[in-house]
């Protein structure tokens, strides 16, 4: 069955930074947002990052808007084999191409941070022409978010998104 993005993009008035994930797991009731599932580290990481609590769907916009960071994800549809949350099984997937292109065009965004390798790899796929069209803007890998990506710490993770990320 093809699932559709449940949250669209969030873009806070003159963004200069793009976080792109992939696509969301399957809902449960902490899902309120982007990587809001249970098991994600996302809003961990960035809470430690930022010294607060990211407990609120409210309290998550207001620090990307503080800090002028876009959000979305590389897929807008697709499906998933085996009811799996893992990127390796989404299939059938249909790039969220004309919200990032909006997002590229209409603000001046100055870093795009990948959420995984995945992520990276399939942005080059569906933008390949990208550093041609956007020579100014600079492509970071940031350690993913998910507990399965079990080679660094929590802690390592923490110190490598404090490197890469804007500060207040």
């Amino acid at each position: 069955m093809t699932e559709i993005h449940p949250f669209g993009n969030f873009v806070p008035k003159n963004a200069k930074y793009l976080i792109l994930g992939s696509f969301p797991g399957k809902p449960d009731e902490s899902y309120d947002w982007f990587y809001s599932n249970k098991r994600n580290q996302f809003w961990l990481i960035l809470g430690k990052v930022y010294k607060q609590k990211l407990d609120t769907k409210e309290k998550k916009q207001k620090l990307f808007r503080r800090l002028k960071i876009a959000i979305t994800d590389i897929i807008f549809s697709c499906e998933r084999k085996k009811n799996s949350n893992l990127d390796t099984n989404l299939v059938n997937i249909t790039y969220n191409v004309n919200a990032i292109q909006k997002i590229l065009e209409t603000q001046k965004i100055e870093r795009i941070f990948f959420t995984s390798r995945f992520v990276e790899k399939l942005f080059k796929k569906a933008f390949p022409d990208y550093l041609n069209l956007f020579p100014t803007t600079y492509q970071y890998l940031l350690p993913s978010p998910s507990p399965r990506y079990a080679r660094m710490s929590l802690t390592d993770k923490v110190i490598e998104y404090k490197k890469l990320l804007p500060s207040y």
